[in-house]
């Protein structure tokens, strides 16, 4: 099996964790790949050069298997990485809460030993693609998780025209917009009391972000809509996130979002399933008085 590792480069305390995931792996006999920047991580931070079969640089790899080693932050990146290539990724979480990089310390050896075994499912998870008329966002204008559009440089609010498949939804005076797949629900949209939706509910949800009315609600729509955007600012740009990564665009210029021609696998345990995801992360039902 051909694995390749992508890590973040900012958790040093979780040295220990590293190394018994390249320990492991060597001891499956497995092909180790490692990405160029984590790789010079490990050696700058750590003094640690494990011996591996290749380095990953550029967006196109010959992998079964992508583990990403970090948060759900990480998670994003390596997505990003795969793009369409159809690798399933393993998140093994070192970082905090982590809806995507699922696996703690304590399952490693046994995650590993099953998918060793072939015994573990993929999940597969929708995107959303960003289209403008010219092509003001550099790169990979894809989103596993949301799409959000920002104020930029000033205090006062924007107004965001919405239409959803042609048909005028409202004229949201907020902060921002979010625009989240099922598995963003959980994150940037969760923050602003977005609802929480299963993965596999062929759902999008809108989330205005501090809207400056009261009766403004969260919304769900089918995967398959297509939103317009148009923002009116008084400041000349605004911002536009796409899980994180930000670009400053021209405001008044339209933006379109829809489903993403592909989606993303990723791999799960058997017994791990998003309801004990949710209460396991977010304490549902935990007394803790």
């Amino acid at each position: 099996m051909k694995a390749g590792i992508f890590g973040s480069v900012y958790r040093v305390e979780k040295q220990t964790l590293v190394k018994r995931l390249f320990e492991k792996l060597t001891a499956m006999e497995a092909r180790i790949f490692v990405d160029r920047d984590f790789y010079a991580f490990l050696g700058d931070a750590w003094g640690f050069s494990p011996v591996v079969d290749g380095i990953l640089e550029g967006d196109v790899f010959d992998l079964d298997l992508a583990i990403s080693v970090g948060g759900d932050g990480t998670f994003l990146k390596t997505a990003a990485r795969i793009n369409k290539q159809g690798i399933p990724i393993l998140g093994i979480n070192t970082g905090r809460l982590g809806f995507l990089a699922d696996v703690g310390s304590h399952e490693l050896d046994d995650t590993l030993d099953e998918i060793f075994k072939n015994y573990y499912r993929t999940e597969e998870r929708i995107l959303l693609k960003l289209h403008t008329q010219e092509r003001l966002f550099a790169g990979y204008n894809y989103a596993l998780n949301e799409i959000a559009v920002l104020k930029r440089d000033t205090s006062s609010m924007i107004t965001i025209h919405a239409h959803v498949d042609d048909d005028f939804l409202a004229s949201y005076q907020a902060d921002g917009l979010i625009v989240a797949t099922p598995t963003g629900s959980t994150a940037y949209s969760m923050s602003v009391n977005g609802p929480i939706i299963v993965p596999q509910s062929n759902s999008l949800v809108i989330s205005p972000i501090a809207p400056h009315s009261l009766n403004v609600r969260p919304l769900v729509i089918p995967d398959t809509s297509v939103i317009t955007l148009k923002i009116e600012s008084r400041n000349d740009h605004i911002l536009v996130a796409l899980d994180g990564h930000s670009e400053v665009i021209p405001s008044g210029i339209l933006i379109t979002i829809s489903k993403a021609d592909y989606t993303a696998r990723i791999i799960k345990r058997h017994n791990q399933t998003f309801y004990k995801t949710l209460r396991d992360k977010l304490m549902w039902g935990a007394d803790v008085r």
